[in-house]
């Protein structure tokens, strides 16, 4: 069963549409994409575990062998995402496994073709899983090398995910990855900051930056942002741009088909950042989100520039 064959991926490759970047664009070979898909479709999973947000009714939970009485349960859920990440691997590893223990969530099973094509190791989804339980304890940020720290964990895994499934892994694109992955998750941190404190009681903005720019909690929680929250957004979003600078050269590093997909990537990140920008850093009034083609553009600008 692949992702977009049940009501549950469909709703996945919804919201993939709804990203600053393309998930798996259109001029990529087939295989690639559903590959893509197939990482996403996990990892969008995990995140709507550890944010609270799966669908009403507890057919995750059921999927995943949690009692669906116990669908609240971000803990007893993400153990079990876990149990079946790890049923995902055996499947890959030994095809006799096909038909008793496998995946039993059509998100997770999807994944197993792909681990097989690419020999992907646990390691990054372990990591994911780690970030989103860390979702559950931490909830503030004392320092920016904190919150780094818990991008290494929530970002940084996905775009070695997408390295591995390109056939471009090599140290120093990891590296490069690295950094584009977490500016793209401090871009949305930002896109964010007004959700996140509201619905989930997180803020990922450090507090020696809040205290730097005295802005409050309280000041976060208002309709629209004063003078101090934009200095604080604008401060926090040049952080991101100089860590998403790190994208031309990783591009400029990359052959053939895959170079215009990491492209779109550092385009898109690029992109909501002049969002952000054109909102002059209010986003508590709202998210600031690129359109298309203002990642189009950008895409086509980091392109440009990694020649």
């Amino acid at each position: 069963m692949t992702p977009a064959r049940d009501a549950r991926g469909r709703a996945v490759l919804d919201k993939a549409a709804r990203e600053n970047f393309p998930v798996a664009p259109r001029f990529l070979p087939r295989a690639w994409r559903d590959d893509l898909m197939a990482v996403y479709g996990c990892v969008r999973l995990l995140d709507d575990i550890g944010d609270g947000d799966l669908p009403p009714g507890g057919a995750d939970a059921a999927l995943l062998g949690v009692d669906p009485d116990r669908a609240d349960d971000r803990g007893a859920l993400l153990d079990a995402f876990e149990t079946e990440l790890h049923r995902v691997f055996r499947t890959a590893r030994d095809t006799g496994a096909e038909g008793r223990d496998v995946p039993r969530h059509p998100l997770l099973y999807a994944l197993v073709p792909t681990v097989r094509r690419h020999a992907l190791t646990p390691e990054p989804f372990l990591a994911l899983v780690e970030a989103n339980r860390l979702d559950q304890k931490v909830r503030r940020y004392g320092t920016w090398e904190e919150l780094l720290g818990y991008c290494e964990l929530s970002a940084n895994p996905v775009g070695r995910l997408v390295l591995a499934v390109t056939g471009t892994t090599t140290p120093e694109r990891a590296r490069r990855s690295d950094a584009v992955c977490t500016a793209l998750q401090i871009t949305e941190h930002l896109q964010d900051v007004a959700e996140d404190l509201a619905l989930r009681d997180r803020i990922y903005l450090p507090a020696e930056d809040l205290e730097r720019f005295r802005v409050t909690e309280a000041d976060l929680a208002a309709p629209t942002a004063n003078a101090s929250v934009r200095a604080l957004i604008a401060w926090e979003a040049r952080r991101a741009h100089e860590l998403l600078n790190e994208g031309v050269p990783l591009v400029a590093s990359v052959p053939g088909i895959p170079k215009i997909l990491i492209a779109g990537f550092t385009g898109g990140g690029r992109a909501a950042l002049r969002a952000l920008r054109s909102a002059r850093y209010d986003v508590l009034g709202g998210a600031p989100r690129p359109g298309k083609a203002g990642v189009l553009r950008e895409t086509a600008a980091v392109l440009g520039a990694a020649r």
